[in-house]
Parts: C-alpha cells; sequence; structure tokens
C-alpha cells in the first residue's frame, strides 16, 4: 500500500539494494488473506494454494536479481 513506500525507502537508505524493500512491498501483495480467499470462493481452492506457491519464490529469485545486478 501507499503507507508501505515510506518504509521501503528506509530499507533502501540502509541496505542500498532493491531487493529487500521489493520483498518487503511485495510481500503483502503475494499473501493477502482477503484475495487468496477471493480466489478460493471464485476459481476454486486449488488455484487459490498455487498462488502462494507461484508467487512467493518468485519475489525471492527477482529480489535475488535486484540485490545482485542492481
Amino acid at each position: 500500500s501507499e503507507g508501505s513506500a515510506p518504509i521501503a525507502f528506509e530499507i533502501f537508505k540502509q541496505v542500498g539494494t532493491l531487493g529487500n524493500p521489493f520483498v518487503f512491498l511485495m510481500a503483502g501483495v503475494v499473501t493477502d488473506y482477503t484475495e487468496i480467499g477471493l480466489i478460493w470462493t471464485n476459481i476454486g481452492k486449488r488455484t487459490a494454494i498455487w498462488l502462494p506457491l507461484i508467487t512467493v519464490p518468485q519475489v525471492m529469485i527477482i529480489a535475488y536479481l535486484f540485490n545482485q545486478f542492481l
């Protein structure tokens, strides 16, 4: 959310890489209980279970790449 941006900027100032604030900002998005619940109800439980199983590793890999190359 917009309220997390100043915290993410402070994380960036402390560590100097983009991966850590990226994980901080994306963690709320990929583990949003409300969104997972809506997917569970409207699409199906298998899809709802796959959402965090796919997105969490993606966020971690992208953050690692940000830390290594940016």
